[in-house]
């Protein structure tokens, strides 16, 4: 099978969408993760609805010059492999200081033991990695902005 185009799996998810409102022709390209592993571990707990929320650094943002998420803005959720798995509309966003993500928003996250201890040892972990790369350094007081979504579009294999 073809891998799909992300601009044809875009148009397949609008022509296939029963929603009687406006979709906003602009969405995001992405993949959670800073590897291609991570993405493709992540992806799947997307798919399987264990993932429903995700976060990253406001600094991440600003560095790409990047408008903030917004309620309803969509994304292609790409595997490790730059492949289209499905598309997440956003339900709701929060800016949380990073000592404030609690149980719940870890849960939500979906990613090790679902517990808020393992959600900072890995986040911290994480943005170790990624925030050098942009010249800030993790803090306990940095700001993240805190993502719900839902899946709206996985086609069948």
């Amino acid at each position: 099978m073809n891998k799909p185009s992300i601009e044809h799996y875009w148009r397949q998810y609008l022509e296939t969408s029963s929603s009687s409102e406006q979709i906003n022709p602009n969405y995001l390209v992405e993949q959670f993760g800073d590897t291609p592993e991570l993405a493709n571990e992540l992806g799947q707990l997307v798919l399987d609805g264990v993932k429903t929320a995700t976060c990253c650094a406001l600094w991440e943002w600003q560095a790409e010059h990047s408008a903030l998420p917004e309620v309803g803005l969509h994304t292609v959720v790409l595997d490790g492999n730059q492949t289209p798995i499905c598309i997440i509309e956003t339900t709701a966003v929060e800016v949380k200081v990073f000592s404030e993500i609690d149980e719940p928003m870890a849960f939500a996250e979906g990613e090790g033991d679902r517990t808020l201890a393992s959600w900072r040892r890995d986040h911290w972990q994480y943005f170790s990695r990624v925030l050098p790369k942009i010249g800030k350094e993790p803090s306990l007081d940095m700001l993240l902005i805190y993502e719900r979504f839902q899946i709206v579009y996985q086609p069948q294999s």
